[in-house]
């Protein structure tokens, strides 16, 4: 436990300073190419880091798969080192001591955020929009085997997956770049909300193969598009003074449904059943999307450069 805490803590902090590294490196017109590599390396990633390991699991043991795991982490060690050092935006004041150090990294990044015109809405509809998805997403598995499919089908899915998650990020990334952020997170998280009703379909299809890879894919697709634009939006409304700080309070409120919210699904699905908790799941999703409703209206200009003028 204490292994797994310790891999927890350092991935999200490197996860922070990549994300800050990518977004003080790339012009603001550029953020939307850059977010789709890194989420399209992330994903194959993921898809080596799981499906690649059970699958080698059985030719090699579990010991030589993940040492080659922590190979593949170390080479990333060698590609930072030949990462150009984005420029500061600014001179940054040499501080003495820990308090000052604190209030340079914490307190006034918040402060910056905080007193920006529409900050609590903003706050409240970053903590909201994966709150159906992350309802969803989290009871497949169960979800999947309730409905009787075999391992190896479900172990099959990740590849289905995959590319419906490149394909989506792709997409979601030209929509950034031709409607802007703003209409692209609109578009792509209503998609994202009505891919959901291919888990309906599924629950009265159980057992039907090509059902479940529809589902799996359709549900990736919608995911990366709306992946490409929500990290895109969080991307601009990061002041380049702050970047980690400010990226670093986004990206936890995001992944708030997910660990509050979302550990009570389980118990949701055996009140509602399959359809019913689906169903709901679907509903959880329209507060966010009437919330990036009134955004887009009081502040209809695009999120980068409100950050900047901020």
């Amino acid at each position: 436990m204490v292994v797994a805490a310790l891999v927890a803590f350092l991935s999200a902090s490197q996860d922070i300073v990549v994300d800050a590294w990518r977004i003080e490196t790339y012009p603001s017109d550029r953020q939307g190419a850059a977010m789709a590599a890194y989420i399209w390396g992330y994903r194959i990633a993921l898809l080596i880091a799981t499906t690649g390991v059970i699958s080698a699991v059985s030719a090699i043991g579990w010991h030589l798969a993940l040492i080659g795991i922590a190979a593949l982490i170390g080479c990333g060690l060698f590609v930072t080192l030949l990462a150009p050092e984005p420029q500061p935006a600014d001179r940054r004041p040499a501080l003495a001591g820990i308090a000052a150090r604190l209030a340079h990294a914490v307190v006034a990044p918040l402060r910056d955020f905080l007193t920006r015109r529409g900050a609590m809405l903003i706050l409240a509809f970053v903590a909201l929009f994966k709150l159906g998805e992350a309802m969803a997403g989290i009871m497949t598995a169960p979800f999947y085997r309730a409905l009787g499919f075999s391992r190896e089908a479900i172990a099959a899915t990740g590849w289905f997956s995959l590319g419906g998650t490149l394909a989506g990020i792709a997409l979601g990334g030209w929509l950034v770049a031709r409607i802007g952020t703003g209409r692209a997170l609109l578009r792509t998280g209503w998609a994202q909300t009505l891919a959901m009703g291919m888990y309906l379909l599924l629950a009265v299809s159980a057992g039907e193969h090509h059902v479940l890879y529809g589902t799996v894919t359709t549900e990736a697709f919608a995911q990366g598009m709306a992946d490409a634009a929500f990290i895109t939006y969080l991307s601009g409304l990061c002041s380049r003074a702050f970047t980690a700080t400010h990226y670093a309070l986004l990206s936890s409120l995001a992944a708030i449904a997910v660990h509050t919210i979302g550990g009570v699904s389980g118990i949701l699905a055996a009140q509602l059943g399959w359809i019913g908790f689906y169903a709901l799941c679907m509903f959880a999703a329209l507060p966010s999307m009437a919330l990036m409703l009134v955004l887009l209206r009081r502040y209809p200009t695009e999120p980068a450069r409100t950050a900047t003028a901020a």
